[in-house]
């Protein structure tokens, strides 16, 4: 049985019941483990663990069920290929993959232009939208965090104490006895690597290996 087929077979994740969890005991992580090496209960497992979840921020970003649907199947297929880059010391297993889902969703606004702007009825309580944002934006929080600490220690200092702590550029430069150009240097080139970094996670090892023989 194919991935997709194991997709396929567990219908929408709004609708999805939880049955025969045989893998239930596992951690997030050593789910996507087993996922690398073509474990298809683990992949319906996670679906089970994430699929409704995903399936609500999906809904967010493109504002149409079908289209949302679509986001969260191709997400589960793209994590089903890159598992075996997923590194579980930069971050979470749910980060990794509801990331996916975002960055699926996004594409698909894209290529569904125009996008469609009107309110779902079954899905305009405030509450539950503020829960999803307030969802997201944790994620994104500690998405950042992780990258950072992939940073060298003079770039990460700098980023964290501008943008975490309020320092200006030359208020660092005094606190940290260095000109302000170096600071500019390292705030610049810093910038550039975390944005790197917060590009597709499938990508990350591809930053890796350049960065590692530089």
């Amino acid at each position: 049985m194919s991935a997709v087929t194991v997709l396929a077979s567990l219908g929408p994740p709004r609708t999805r019941t939880r049955m025969g969890r045989e893998l239930a005991h596992l951690s997030d992580e050593a789910l996507v483990t087993l996922l690398a090496r073509g474990d298809e209960p683990a992949l319906a497992e996670l679906y089970d663990r994430f699929g409704r979840a995903a399936y609500a921020l999906a809904l967010r970003v493109v504002r149409d069920r079908a289209l949302a649907e679509d986001a969260v199947q191709e997400a589960f297929m793209a994590a089903w290929r890159s598992a075996g880059r997923f590194v579980a010391e930069r971050g979470k297993a749910r980060t990794w993959l509801l990331t996916l889902v975002h960055r699926r969703a996004v594409d698909l606004v894209r290529r569904e232009q125009p996008r469609r702007t009107e309110p779902l009825a079954e899905y305009a309580g405030a509450e539950d939208a503020r829960t999803d944002e307030e969802a997201w934006v944790t994620l994104e929080r500690e998405r950042v965090r992780a990258a950072l600490r992939r940073l060298p220690d003079q770039q990460r200092e700098a980023i964290e104490l501008a943008y975490f702590e309020g320092f200006t550029q030359s208020e660092l430069a005094e606190r940290l006895g260095q000109p302000l150009g170096t600071i500019k240097s390292r705030m610049f080139t810093g910038l550039a690597s975390l944005r790197e970094l917060l590009t597709d996670p499938v990508e990350e090892d591809a930053w890796n290996t350049r960065h590692s023989e530089s």
